[in-house]
């Protein structure tokens, strides 16, 4: 539902192309982050090119749980129509190979790079040193080091504390009013409003599985229903 006095947005849709991945309404609430002139407020977190190409998202966050590979970087970067900012490990990718890993993917076109937890905070000052754009570091405890991270030099925080990230973000801004932070906001309203209310500039979104949107098709099929597509606004 449009807000009071929110001016009328005219919309065009394609005739096969209507139906796509919308990231929750309330994500647009935030205040956003602007990156090279860009302004990010929703991050669609997936690496499936087919849903990053059918999202309203901002941008995309493409992190994953394997070693970081720069063909995998290439194959998102070239498949978007959105921003990416790119995972280049932390954890047991580090070193000299997490700083060629960055580089690399700036070359290729990221809009910025995320790094696990694990990372040195010496690691982060090599990166700002060698790279152009953003350094997020992702955030999953009260206990990570945040002063050492913001005096690092890192741009963004990346809080994915599963039902502590308001707690975490309401931490972070204590120590440090104005740092930009993306944030997981959970599936539903109510969660994501909480998140932005504790201060996140950004918030990240977990798109259904393909498999659940192949399930949600195959329904439609066998009941004899014309498709309905994906999400509500």
């Amino acid at each position: 539902m449009e807000k009071e006095n929110t001016p009328f947005i005219p919309e065009i849709k394609g005739r096969l192309r209507s139906n796509y991945i919308r990231v929750p309404e309330a994500i647009r609430d935030c205040s956003g982050i602007r990156i090279m002139g860009k302004l990010i407020k929703s991050l669609l977190f997936s690496t499936d090119v087919a849903i990053i190409r059918n999202t309203n998202a901002d941008a995309v966050i493409a992190v994953y749980p394997f070693t970081p590979q720069p063909i995998i970087t290439d194959a998102i970067i070239l498949a978007s129509d959105l921003p990416v900012f790119c995972g280049v490990g932390g954890g047991l990718t580090t070193g000299k190979r997490l700083v060629s890993l960055a580089l690399h993917a700036e070359m290729q076109g990221a809009l910025g790079v995320v790094v696990n937890k694990p990372t040195p905070n010496k690691l982060i000052g090599k990166l700002k040193k060698t790279i152009d754009i953003p350094v997020i570091v992702t955030v999953v405890s009260l206990e990570d080091d945040i002063k050492g991270r913001i005096e690092a030099g890192v741009d963004i925080l990346n809080v994915s504390g599963a039902g502590k990230t308001p707690e975490i973000i309401r931490h972070i801004r204590e120590i440090h009013s104005a740092i930009p932070i993306i944030a997981t906001g959970g599936s539903n309203y109510n969660a994501i409003k909480t998140t932005v209310a504790a201060g996140a500039n950004a918030v990240t979104y977990t798109p259904p599985t393909t498999g659940q949107l192949f399930a949600k098709i195959m329904e439609d099929y066998r009941t004899g229903k014309s498709y309905s597509g994906h999400g509500k606004e």
